[in-house]
């Protein structure tokens, strides 16, 4: 597969990163493997965090392909570079396309990206997770990585303004212990370990983060943060799908 995007959009946004002078730390990046195919189960804080969990990949110097809403190929500008970087398009309402094609790319010795929790978490913390990373680890045969993503939400996420240009923030990416998910082990079990890695990883990202002010936005309300509480975010996002399915009126 040809790669004429993806490794120069990866530069430029280090060499962004740099003249912002972010912050950067991952952790664990070893347990990416350097040949076959794996999936890596990322939590979802941020309109950002496909460039940061693929930088999880880039010391092992992999390409992830994330699975992304096809709303994303449809714009203008983003559309080319998402099919350029060969990110794998889903349709909501018809997921088997994009199932069959990220399983592919796994036995073809890709690695896919997946944001288990499916939409950004307004509490940031683990929202409940779908099944489809472990299915796809299970049906390829490949291992299935958790990692967490802490900081690009200070950026751009649901609901703020975004803050592109914002200097010297601390991003931290965790990558942990993969996972071998078993088609005979019970789906709902597999995943349920996957969210409790997940939600550890990110604790921990959180404890050990740079900052820790009180009160600010982006902490999570168990820290001391004022974001919404977990129930409060899903009483948010409920409201939310409510106003994007109400018929159009005119009024």
């Amino acid at each position: 597969m040809a790669e004429i995007v993806y490794p120069p959009v990866i530069r430029t946004a280090l060499v962004v990163f740099k003249a912002l002078d972010l912050r950067i730390r991952i952790e664990g990046a070893e347990r990416v493997p350097t040949t076959g195919g794996a999936v890596l189960a990322s939590n979802h804080v941020s309109y950002l965090d496909f460039i940061f969990a693929g930088l999880a990949a880039w010391p092992s110097r992999r390409l992830v392909r994330f699975m992304a809403k096809k709303e994303v190929f449809a714009n203008p500008v983003a559309g080319p570079l998402m099919r350029g970087m060969h990110h794998i398009s889903v349709d909501r309402s018809a997921g088997a396309g994009a199932f069959g094609a990220a399983v592919r790319a796994l036995k073809d010795g890709e690695i896919v990206g997946n944001f288990a929790e499916a939409t950004i978490s307004r509490s940031f913390t683990i929202k409940d997770i779908k099944n489809g990373p472990v299915r796809m680890a299970a049906d390829a045969g490949v291992p299935l990585i958790p990692v967490a993503v802490w900081g690009p939400h200070r950026l751009w996420t649901k609901g703020r303004p975004r803050r592109l240009l914002q200097r010297h923030v601390p991003v931290t990416i965790l990558v942990g212990e993969p996972m071998r998910p078993e088609p005979r082990t019970p789906l709902a079990d597999t995943t349920a370990e996957l969210r409790q890695r997940m939600s550890e990883l990110l604790d921990r990202a959180q404890r050990t983060y740079p900052e820790i002010p009180p009160g600010v936005w982006w902490q999570p309300a168990h820290l001391g943060g004022t974001a919404p509480t977990p129930e409060e975010a899903a009483a948010l996002d409920t409201s939310a799908r409510a106003r994007r399915v109400e018929p159009d009126t005119g009024v």
